[in-house]
């Protein structure tokens, strides 16, 4: 783009172009341009040098999510009350209560083969759980956080191979519920999952699931992903109930409150 001289004004009130004018004038002119690209070349060299760019944020951001299974508090990943404004079916309110959490563990025992297998290249660092129920204690709900050994492009690619394949909808690739004695969760098995949520999350080394499923121990004989259970024409038993809202609320709201837990670290003064 360019644009006309513009119209200055002499001593002698005559209109001259700014074009014309002295050499000393010019010479000034550029003696400026030239500090003001040094200034301006500096202050960019600076912020490199400090690590003040986007990438090295995203590489921060990364490396803090890493590490919240062993420096937030247990309450502030999985809270005693989570509450679903409109997560329920028809935008219906829920709220979860929790009953029990898992110790922090690998990941051993904690996937059927299948799923263990589809997540083995991202590696497990923690796998953090609990169980909730709602406020009927008709349903219960097993959320995960699987806290990965893998870099971000480590997990762009598993989450990629997760959309393309839809792996996320496969019932041989649901998580397992945890079970805690002398909960409402008692008799939550393989067999009673009704609804289930994978997410894999490429800003952070996280996996976040949820599967759910009636409190009374009923066996479910056609489980689905918790997206095809909200469909509003979805007419299987898990649907009807609205457990793909419970799992996929529960998961939610959990995965919001890392992402709140990331930012409060990394804002956090060093």
């Amino acid at each position: 783009m360019s644009f006309g001289q513009p119209e200055v004004y002499d001593d002698d009130a005559r209109p001259r172009l700014l074009g014309r004018r002295g050499a000393s004038q010019a010479a000034a002119a550029a003696a400026c341009l030239v500090l003001g690209l040094g200034l301006i070349s500096g202050a960019v060299t600076g912020s490199w040098l400090i690590g003040d760019s986007g990438e090295e944020g995203s590489r921060s951001t990364f490396s803090t999510a890493g590490s919240l299974w062993h420096s937030v508090p247990v309450d502030q990943l999985f809270p005693p009350t989570v509450q679903g404004k409109g997560a329920g079916p028809g935008g219906a309110d829920r709220t979860w209560t929790r009953i029990a959490v898992a110790p922090d563990s690998g990941c051993e025992d904690a996937f059927d083969p299948l799923l263990r297998k589809a997540l083995a290249p991202v590696g497990c660092e923690r796998l953090l759980r609990a169980t909730y129920t709602d406020a009927t204690q008709s349903y219960v709900t097993t959320v995960g956080l699987l806290f990965t050994t893998a870099d971000a492009p480590g997990m762009t690619s598993l989450a990629n191979r997760f959309r393309k394949e839809r792996l996320d909808r496969r019932s041989d690739l649901m998580p397992l519920p945890y079970a805690a004695k002398n909960t409402p969760a008692a008799d939550f098995g393989r067999g009673q999952r009704a609804a289930w949520t994978v997410s894999v999350l490429t800003e952070a080394p996280v996996v976040v699931y949820a599967v759910s499923g009636w409190a009374d121990g009923r066996t479910v004989d056609d489980p689905q992903p918790a997206e095809d259970a909200m469909e509003p024409n979805a007419t299987t038993a898990p649907a009807q109930a609205g457990l793909g809202n419970e799992a996929q609320g529960l998961a939610d709201r959990v995965e919001r409150d890392l992402r709140r837990n990331v930012r409060s670290a990394t804002e956090q003064p060093s």
